[in-house]
C-alpha cells in the first residue's frame, strides 16, 4: 500500500459517510487501495475486490465497456445479475487530465447528481494523492538508471540521493507490453521502479525491491504485464544492486527463450544458463554449431537433450520422452552420425549438452 494510504482510507470513509453509500477506491489497474466500512447491500464484485485486492478480468471488461477510462465525470453502471454486479456509480479520479484510479459507489437509487457533486472536494483530494504517489515513484525510479549503471561515479551519485534504501535488495527486469498499463505505483513503497529502462534499444521495466519480497513481487509484476520476468540474486549492499540488475536482465533473456524457465526466471535457478547467458551472441552461435546437424530435426534434438538431461539414464529418458528404449537408441545413434560426436565419451557428451542449451538462446 501507499505511504499516504491513511489519507486515502480517511477520504473514502468521509465520502461514504457524506453520501451514505458503500465506497471503494481502486487504481486504474483495478487493484484495491481503500474501502469504507460496509453499510447496506454488498455484491459479489465488491466482496471479491476486498478479498482478492482486485477485480476479475471479466468484471474489469464490463466496467471499461462504459468508457470509464476516458470519462471526465461520474459514470452510472447498471446492475448485471450474471456477473453479480449491483448498480453503482464510477467516479474517475483524474488529475491534470490523467486518470489515476476510480471511486466506486454502490447506488440504491439515492445518489443523485447533486449528492455526487457535494463530494467533489473529497474526490479531488483522492485524485491528487494518487497523482502525487505516481510522480514520487517516477522521480525515485529515475535514479535506477544511475544506480544500475556500470559506472562507479554514476552509482555513487544515485546512492547519495537514495540514502534511505537499505539492503539486502534484489533487481527485477520485466518485458513490458503495449497492451497493458502496469500500476507499478501500487507496489510497496520500498520498491523503486522505472517502467521504461533502456536495454539494448528495448524498454524494460526495472525494479529494485527488498530481497525478502522478491519472489512475491516478481509474480505480481509478471501478472501486470503478462510477459516474462527475470530476477537477479540478492545483494546485501545497494551499492552492488547493479550486479543483481545485470543478472536480472540475463535471466529475463533466458525466460524469453526457454519455456521451462518461464514466465519468471531467477538467476540462482538458471543452472547452466548462468554460464551461457554471459556469452556473446558470436560465442553462442559458435557453440551451437556443434549441433547444427540436428537443426533440421527438432524431435531428434529434443530426444538427445532429454537423454542428456537425465544424465544418460536410458530408461528414465525414454519414459520422460514417451518413446521405446529401442527408439531412443536409434535416435542417439543417428545424432552421433550427424554431429560426429560419441555420446559415450564424457567430453563429447558435455559439449553436445551445452550446444543444445546454447541453441535455445539463439
Amino acid at each position: 500500500m501507499y505511504d499516504n494510504g491513511e489519507v486515502l482510507q480517511e477520504t473514502v470513509d468521509e465520502i461514504a459517510a457524506r453520501l451514505g453509500a458503500s465506497a471503494t477506491l481502486e487504481d486504474r489497474a483495478f487493484q484495491l487501495l481503500a474501502y469504507a466500512a460496509q453499510s447496506g447491500d454488498i455484491d459479489v464484485v465488491r466482496q471479491e475486490s476486498i478479498l482478492r485486492r482486485r477485480a476479475t478480468d471479466q468484471v474489469r471488461a464490463y466496467f471499461e465497456g462504459y468508457g470509464i477510462a476516458v470519462a471526465r465525470g461520474p459514470v452510472r453502471i447498471p446492475a448485471d445479475a450474471d456477473l453479480g454486479v449491483l448498480a453503482r456509480v464510477c467516479v474517475p479520479l483524474r488529475h491534470h487530465e490523467v486518470t489515476y484510479g476510480y471511486l466506486w459507489l454502490l447506488d440504491d437509487g439515492t445518489l443523485g447528481d447533486d449528492a455526487l457533486a457535494s463530494a467533489g472536494d473529497l474526490v479531488s483530494r483522492a485524485a491528487t494523492a494518487l497523482a502525487q504517489e505516481a510522480r514520487s515513484r517516477q522521480d525515485l525510479g529515475a535514479n535506477l538508471r544511475e544506480l544500475f549503471s556500470p559506472d562507479a561515479e554514476e552509482r555513487s551519485r544515485a546512492l547519495s540521493r537514495l540514502d534511505d534504501v537499505r539492503g539486502p535488495v534484489t533487481a527485477i527486469a520485466a518485458r513490458t507490453s503495449t497492451d497493458r498499463v502496469a500500476a507499478l505505483w501500487t507496489l510497496p513503497r520500498a520498491v523503486l521502479a522505472d517502467p521504461a529502462f533502456p536495454v539494448r534499444g528495448e524498454p524494460l521495466a526495472a525494479l529494485l525491491v527488498p530481497a525478502g519480497q522478491a519472489e512475491e513481487l516478481a509474480g505480481r509484476i509478471q501478472g501486470m504485464y503478462a510477459t516474462v520476468v527475470g530476477v537477479g540474486a540478492p545483494r546485501d549492499e545497494p551499492a552492488q544492486a547493479w550486479r543483481s540488475w545485470r543478472e536480472a536482465v540475463h535471466a529475463l533473456g533466458v525466460a524469453g527463450r526457454v519455456p521451462a524457465l518461464a514466465p519468471v526466471a531467477t538467476w540462482p535457478g538458471l543452472g547452466v544458463y548462468r554460464l551461457l547467458a554471459r556469452m556473446s551472441p558470436a560465442g553462442l552461435r559458435e557453440l551451437a554449431e556443434e549441433v547444427a546437424g540436428l537443426a533440421e530435426d527438432p524431435e531428434l534434438a529434443r530426444t538427445v537433450e532429454g537423454y542428456l538431461d537425465h544424465a544418460g539414464h536410458v530408461q528414465e529418458a525414454a519414459a520422460a520422452l514417451g518413446v521405446h528404449r529401442q527408439t531412443l537408441y536409434y535416435r542417439l545413434a543417428k545424432a552421433e552420425r550427424l554431429t560426429g560426436r560419441n555420446l559415450a565419451d564424457g567430453e563429447d557428451r558435455l559439449l553436445i549438452h551445452l550446444a543444445l542449451k546454447a541453441a535455445h538462446l539463439l
